[in-house]
């Protein structure tokens, strides 16, 4: 069946995530499709700052508290009879995680009047591998 689903995006329009553009697409993404596919929600909201935190959230049923902990691992299903029947793969999350960790960043999932994501990626502070001073021209 068709969900109408609205999605709010609040970050910046000229915030810069340094990276890999294919897995910072797959965070989005991914998030989006687990929301649109698990939630039973009605609205996304999507929340960024130039400092790299961004929290994703939705206003549907969440995720019971003792699966919290267990939803970014390969292959989790909260629900195992109905995710099957939706032909999720169980990676949508994993895949977020690893692409955020790949980015030096970190994601955490809570339930807040729906189920919502805080993440960090891509913060500006530069790091030693990035900052030109640090390798002179030899």
């Amino acid at each position: 069946g068709t969900k109408n689903i609205a999605i709010e995006n609040s970050v910046a329009g000229d915030i810069v995530i340094p990276g890999n553009a294919s897995l910072l697409e797959a965070i989005f993404n991914n998030l989006i499709d687990n929301a649109i596919s698990y939630s039973g929600g009605t609205q996304i909201s999507i929340r960024g700052d130039s400092d790299g935190h961004y929290t994703f959230s939705d206003n549907g049923a969440g995720v019971p508290d003792e699966h919290l902990s267990h939803i970014f691992e390969r292959f989790y299903r909260v629900d195992k009879g109905r995710s099957r029947d939706r032909g999720g793969t169980g990676l949508g999350l994993a895949i977020v995680k690893n692409a955020i960790a790949i980015h030096s960043g970190s994601i955490t999932a809570r339930n807040d009047g729906g189920l919502t994501f805080d993440f960090t990626i891509g913060s500006k502070k530069p790091t030693e591998e990035n900052s030109p001073k640090d390798h002179p021209a030899t």
